[in-house]
């Protein structure tokens, strides 16, 4: 092993010489635990036996006594070892504190205790250790936190946010809130599947492996299938999938989606990122808006312990519905003094650049592009409380249905929180001659462009709508943003246990 450090060395010593008294540090057999942290400190009476596993977190050697810390999935417990009721295995009672306890157990090893609970004179719950077992040797030191006088930490020796996301598993150990972001993470989704079971709408699987990428205007990532012999993509949206089972019969479908976009990274975006899909029949697009308010304040009432407002940086946000209703160019007129309205590309070009929005001069760029950028960079970030940007022009929805109203929008509305979209919904097209032409249209466009995205005729789907297709509302909920809502974090690499990541410079 090359390129150890100081103390990895002394470890790896220590590790030869338990192995040389005949003990295992590494023993394959199971190790019964009585009981938890969390469930000790609730239940606790004097003088239970206890057999507890966990990570040793603190040790302070004293005369004939010591003290130390260990903490399992549920929380931390102070341990308390006496030379003279101290024995672990294969060792005399002297030999179990001077060498083994002593000399031979470090920080951030894995251990099983056996002993009794009693309270110290500072009326602190603690185990009276009679024997430790080592169950996982520790050759790594972990980072070390400074804890004052009152046992509060002050000082986190692991704080550096690029090994935070590089080295999860040690994030995980050393900093009790980074687990809590996850366990709400858990628990929002739980809550969300939960909801929409009670609806009676099924949760299906449906493939990342696609032969065409479809639902989404993105640059997949491509691999290559031998037996096969063809190109497969790694999936950009499930959609077109969920109403193909829509077609089949199901009255509501919905998926926890994976999915996968070749493109930039930042604060919001990463490569991978999860999705909720959700399809109901019969539907349309103002039903969806009543559904998803119902959806977001079920999700606030169950994951906030208190009726609170959320508060992200400065940005104090409440879920009071219903939420506003606000046309996207009615937005945009009032966030730049612009009616877009009926406005050609060339119009559209120099209110960007009155606006100072930067757009390639020689690169053909879509009236869709252009209100987009237009809108993310100057309204985006003005909607804090949750607030749907409803009634797109259709060129910016090809799977949307027409404005019942007005044929230059489509039914369509995003919903906005924290300055960010959260949600994206449609009353789906279900007309499959207008669809086909929408896709041709849309290929035609981004071919002539020559952008990095693309987008892709899926022949079947189209086939698949020509046996019919009841109307239908869809909607796709970011969870990973979702969740850095309610953990009130203002980057995406906070709630994904592994972001993606440069390699790691030797």
């Amino acid at each position: 092993m090359p390129n150890l450090s100081e103390q990895q060395i002394i470890r790896i010593k220590k590790l030869n010489q338990l192995r040389k008294l005949g003990i295992n540090p590494y023993p394959p057999e199971e190790y019964f635990i009585t009981n938890t942290i969390f469930n000790i400190k609730k239940n606790f009476r004097e003088k239970d036996p206890i057999s507890i596993a966990g990570r040793l977190i603190r040790l302070r050697i004293l005369g004939k006594a010591s003290f130390g810390e260990m903490k399992d999935h549920t929380g931390c417990i102070q341990i308390y070892f006496n030379k003279n009721h101290f024995y672990s295995e294969k060792m005399e009672k002297e030999e179990s504190y001077n060498i083994f306890l002593k000399k031979l157990i470090d920080i951030g090893d894995i251990i099983g205790i056996k002993g009794n609970l009693f309270k110290t004179k500072m009326n602190e719950i603690t185990i009276h250790v009679h024997r430790l077992t080592i169950l996982s040797k520790s050759l790594r030191p972990l980072p070390q936190v400074k804890i004052d006088k009152k046992n509060k930490k002050i000082y986190d020796a692991f704080s550096n946010t690029e090994q935070r996301y590089r080295m999860r598993y040690v994030d995980l150990i050393v900093n009790d809130h980074v687990r809590n972001i996850f366990l709400k993470r858990t628990r929002i989704i739980r809550e969300i599947r939960n909801f929409l079971d009670h609806k009676g709408y099924l949760e299906v699987d449906t493939p990342i492996l696609q032969s065409i990428p479809g639902g989404a205007v993105a640059r997949p990532f491509i691999t290559y299938h031998n037996s096969l012999g063809i190109p497969l993509y790694l999936r950009i949206a499930n959609e077109l999938y969920l109403k193909r089972l829509i077609i089949g019969g199901f009255h509501g479908v919905y998926e926890f989606s994976k999915n996968f976009r070749n493109e930039g990274m930042d604060r919001i975006h990463n490569p991978e990122f999860t999705v909720l899909e959700l399809y109901v029949a019969y539907k349309d697009y103002y039903w969806m808006m009543k559904f998803t308010e119902e959806l977001f304040k079920c999700i606030y009432k169950k994951v906030q312990k208190e009726d609170k407002d959320i508060l992200i940086e400065k940005n104090r946000i409440n879920f009071k519905t219903p939420f506003p209703r606000i046309p996207i160019l009615d937005s945009i007129q009032k966030n730049t003094g612009f009616n877009l309205i009926d406005m050609e590309e060339e119009e559209l070009r120099k209110v960007c650049k009155k606006l100072h929005i930067e757009i390639e001069e020689n690169i053909k760029m879509s009236k869709a592009k252009m209100i987009e950028k237009i809108f993310e960079e100057k309204c985006e970030k003005n909607y804090i409380n949750p607030t749907f940007i409803i009634d797109f022009p259709i060129e910016m929805s090809p799977l949307t249905k027409r404005h019942r109203q007005n044929k230059n929008l489509s039914e369509r509305f995003e919903l906005l929180i924290n300055g960010q979209e959260i949600a994206n919904s449609y009353s789906e097209l279900n007309d499959p001659i207008d669809q086909l032409d929408r896709f041709r249209e849309q290929i035609k466009l981004y071919e002539k462009n020559n952008t990095d995205e693309s987008m892709f005729l899926d022949k079947d789907f189209i086939r698949s709508l020509e046996f019919g297709m009841p109307p239908t509302a869809g909607i796709g909920i970011g969870i990973d943003r979702l969740v850095m809502l309610f953990t009130q974090k203002s980057s995406i690499q906070e709630v994904l246990f592994f972001p993606q990541m440069r390699p790691e410079k030797k």
